[in-house]
């Protein structure tokens, strides 16, 4: 979801190339940031221009037109009539991009508009209401009293029902899209539904605007790196803060109360232009990571879990991560999952939302899933998030997902049969606000905010190599040269100027990445390179280097970085933010590295196939070593039990033999020590490979532990593992099973085999 739907952009696209080249001539259009401006009839550059008669200002519009028109092929003009326009190289005429926002001050939502060293913002002006309105504002209008909605003595159910029955047919329609009618009747003003609170509250989602008031709020690291910390705690803080902020915001009439948030789809593949949103790969850690926010983002000092602070919403469900990759797009995708991967992968993370998190909402994504909308999905819907999950909210849709069902998807012949067919998915709703009337702007982006948004960045660093360079020291550092791109493109580097610093530094930093002009929504990538000279740029700098280099690789999904993992004189520093103290890195911390092959985005399997050479995704499929049996655990079966006389590769996790927690419990417990000289932040992580029964995945994450420890500080981490809850799988038609036979726990480089029996 963005600031506008593509659709929407598709219906103010320019009717005719006659406009389109009145805007072209009349207007001067900068290209794409470019440090040198390039425009059409740039005689200045190249004068052979002014040899055409549209370049000729003195003649008039129409037959400047007219004359450009006559020199222009078919495929040219054809070029035309889409919002990035081509240019036309033999006529002086640049690309175009017609795609620029100015709600309430010039935007960089759209490609069209970019800031820079030159120009880093433009003003901007609140189209929020100086004095906020409110329903039931009995203060401003005392006959709103006599409305039992606005009686707040009366139970939820009951105030609800009151005002569902003073509305008329078409009131209770205009409420159905994000920007909800008012009911001037009845004291309701119009209301925005659409905000966003990825990592901060933000101005995307016309729900929320910044003013003089608030000129902006605290923004947190991308989701992809706050869950680098492991740190639950750390999750839940967050979306606290984020809450607060957008209660005061709402007081003063510059946000709402219903945030389409968080993203807790998983980061499949890494080339998804969407996954710096989410908390990445693994399950488990985006299923707390999802409740952990949502508790953050919703919970108030009431007992009442119907009290919500902000509304926050889970999306998208479900199996959504390609936007645009090589022509496949997110509105036609259809994905096609397997039961078994479903249930093990794309659904947990939702599951943690409804079930642990209590979330509000649950946003139903643009792609289809098996051949079905998942917004048309009664299965998905109904019978998933309703029936099992059982959620205490309400379902919305992507932006603009209906028409999408009918004019990209044609999954219905009439706009009538979608109606209809959409009526019957239920989507009640029952939440209720809690009083945060004291808050205001003095609340909003305090120092302690930043702080703990300084801290996430702190704690989502991951170093991935060190060849003893780090901590640099400041005696023996004097000078420090940092470089990079001029830009993330890096069509040129300036690599002379480069290698002369680095040879004269003591030290030298060397920043590369990717931006949102490589990676972003519906923007994917089509291979895990370093943008243009980027590589080169790093390979010789380090060569040249009189010191150690440091390697800071900004961006939000991953790289191929094997050229510098390599070289010996390179320290890489994966997802780091800005460096307070380069001598103040914490200690070493692990990373869970994406191998990906040459696949298609579009292939939805996790588990490798063998048969054709698919290699399996994520690390729980990477295949490790095995271990020597050191220790047992047996499950005790009722007499008429199946597998007490045949051979049975697993049980169903569900049953007699699971209850009693006594015999199917038990803790790992962990020495950890730090040997360093120095305080070290370290998440210790327990992961478990399954016997091969059921496409199991070769390891995945079971547990993890956040510890701080004083130079040469000893700790034990313990964990609980319950056999039947967390050594269990999912098999091929979705049900959970218990291999039996050998399950290896891992925990760094220390290996335990676990035999489960019956």
């Amino acid at each position: 979801m963005g600031s506008s739907s593509p659709l929407t952009r598709r219906k103010r696209a320019p009717t005719s190339v006659l406009s389109i080249l009145l805007v072209i001539l009349c207007f001067s259009a900068s290209s794409n940031a470019q440090s040198t401006p390039v425009f059409a009839c740039d005689v200045a550059g190249n004068s052979s221009l002014s040899t055409y008669g549209f370049c000729n200002t003195a003649l008039k519009i129409e037959a400047r037109v007219a004359d450009l028109v006559g020199r222009l092929t078919l495929q040219e003009k054809i070029g035309f009539l889409v919002n990035k326009a081509n240019g036309v190289t033999r006529l002086g005429i640049p690309t175009y991009e017609w795609w620029s926002e100015a709600l309430h001050g010039v935007s960089y939502i759209g490609p069209g508009t970019h800031f820079s060293g030159q120009v880093p913002g433009a003003t901007t002006s609140s189209n929020a209401q100086s004095t906020p309105v409110f329903a039931c504002d009995v203060a401003g209008n005392s006959s709103l009293s006599t409305y039992g909605f606005c009686n707040t003595a009366l139970k939820i159910e009951a105030r609800v029902a009151d005002l569902v029955g003073r509305l008329t047919l078409q009131e209770k329609i205009g409420f159905l899209v994000n920007k909800a009618n008012g009911v001037t009747r009845l004291g309701i003003p119009t209301y925005e539904w659409w905000s966003e609170a990825l990592h901060g509250v933000s101005y995307i989602g016309p729900g929320t605007h910044f003013s003089g008031q608030v000129p902006g709020a605290t923004s947190f690291p991308q989701v992809i790196l706050t869950a680098a910390s492991f740190n639950v705690s750390l999750f839940q803080a967050i979306g606290k803060v984020v809450s607060t902020e957008a209660r005061a915001m709402y007081n003063v009439g510059l946000a709402g109360l219903t945030y389409w948030s968080p993203n807790v789809n998983i980061f499949r593949d890494p080339r998804w232009g969407r996954g710096q949103e989410t908390p990445g790969e693994d399950p488990l850690l985006s299923s707390k990571y999802a409740s952990g926010y949502v508790k953050g983002l919703q919970e108030t000092e009431s007992s009442d879990a119907n009290r919500l602070k902000v509304a926050a919403c889970c999306k998208h469900y479900t199996a959504y991560d390609v936007d645009n990759w090589k022509g496949v797009e997110r509105y036609t995708f259809n994905a096609v999952v397997n039961q078994q991967d479903m249930d093990d992968t794309y659904q947990p993370p939702f599951k943690s939302c409804v079930v642990d998190g209590n979330v509000a909402s649950v946003m139903c994504s643009y792609n289809q899933v098996n051949g079905k909308p998942t917004c048309a999905d009664p299965d998905l819907l109904s019978g998933v998030i309703r029936g099992q999950w059982k959620l205490n909210g309400y379902i919305v849709s992507d932006c603009d997902s209906v028409d999408v069902l009918y004019k990209n998807q044609h999954y219905t012949k009439t706009r009538r049969k979608l109606q209809l067919y959409l009526s019957t998915q239920d989507s009640s709703m029952e939440i209720q606000r809690s009083k945060s009337g004291g808050l205001g702007p003095k609340d909003v982006c305090t120092p302690l905010n930043q702080e703990l948004a300084a801290e996430a960045a702190r704690q989502g660093i991951v170093l991935l190599k060190n060849t003893g360079s780090l901590p640099l020291s400041p005696t023996t550092i004097k000078t420090l040269a940092v470089i990079g791109c001029s830009n993330v493109a890096c069509a040129v580097a300036d690599v002379d100027a480069a290698t002369k610093l680095a040879a004269d530094a003591d030290a030298t930093v060397l920043v590369i990445g990717a931006d949102q002009s490589i990676e972003a929504e519906s923007r994917d990538r089509v291979d895990l390179n370093l943008p243009g000279k980027q590589q080169d740029l790093v390979t010789q700098v380090a060569k040249a280097a009189k010191g150690p280099v440091l390697l800071v690789i900004m961006s939000g999904g991953g790289f191929d970085v094997t050229f510098a993992k390599n070289d010996a004189k390179i320290a890489e520093s994966y997802g780091l933010v800005i460096l307070e103290k380069l001598e103040a890195l914490p200690s070493l911390t692990s990373f869970l590295a994406v191998i990906i092959q040459k696949v298609p985005m579009t292939n939805m399997n996790m588990r490798p196939d063998t048969s054709n050479g698919y290699p399996g995704r994520t690390y729980r499929f990477y295949t490790g070593e095995t271990s020597k049996l050191l220790h047992g655990s047996s499950l005790r079966l009722e007499e008429n039990h199946v597998c007490r006389s045949s051979e049975c590769q697993s049980l169903d996790a569900l049953g007699p033999h699971c209850e009693n927690t006594v015999g199917t419990a038990f803790e790992v417990h962990v020495k950890v020590r730090n040997g360093g000289d120095r305080e070290g932040i370290h998440t210790v992580f327990l992961f478990t490979t399954p016997p091969a029964v059921h496409g199991s995945p070769r390891k995945h994450l079971l547990g993890f532990e956040k510890i701080r420890l004083g130079k040469m500080e000893e700790v034990v981490v313990k964990f609980k593992v319950d056999v039947c809850e967390d050594l269990s799988v999912v098999d091929e038609v979705g049900k959970r099973k218990i291999g039996l036979g050998q399950h290896l726990l891992h925990v760094g480089d220390l290996k335990h085999s676990l035999s489960i029996r019956i």
